[in-house]
């Protein structure tokens, strides 16, 4: 199966720069928990997973930084779901600047569905995690 990517560009704002005089650590995760957001609505995930009763938390983050951010920079972030286990999946992030396709950072999220009432994991169930997919979104 072929990941279905998704991105999103933007351009780096005084509010994200910290005493160092670049990108503070924090709005990397935000950036990252804010496309996968996008990509879900976009997909229509969301609406599938509030049906199914499921939600989404947060189990871990990585990120490698690799080129600082500077306030003014324009960045496409790119996001796509790289692997799935029964309960679990892991979505990958690439930070690049537009004007050289430098890769900044990079990064993942591991990802859990639960049962929103008991907040138990659950099993994410095919049609749902197919979304993510595009081989199984041409059928």
């Amino acid at each position: 199966m072929i990941p279905n990517r998704y991105a999103w560009t933007f351009t780096v704002g005084r509010e994200s720069i910290d005493i160092n005089g670049h990108v503070n650590n924090v709005e990397y995760v935000r950036w990252m928990q804010e496309i996968a957001i996008r990509h879900t609505q976009h997909l229509g995930a969301d609406v599938r997973a509030a049906a199914a009763g499921l939600i989404w938390v947060v189990r871990s983050h990585h990120i490698e930084y690799r080129i600082p951010i500077l306030e003014g920079d324009e960045i496409q972030l790119m996001t796509w779901v790289g692997s799935v286990e029964r309960v679990s999946s892991v979505r990958r992030y690439e930070f690049r600047r537009t004007r050289d396709d430098a890769l900044m950072a990079s990064g993942e999220t591991n990802w859990v569905c639960l049962n929103r009432e008991s907040g138990r994991p659950s099993a994410i169930p095919e049609r749902l995690m197919s979304m993510y997919f595009d081989a199984e979104q041409e059928s």
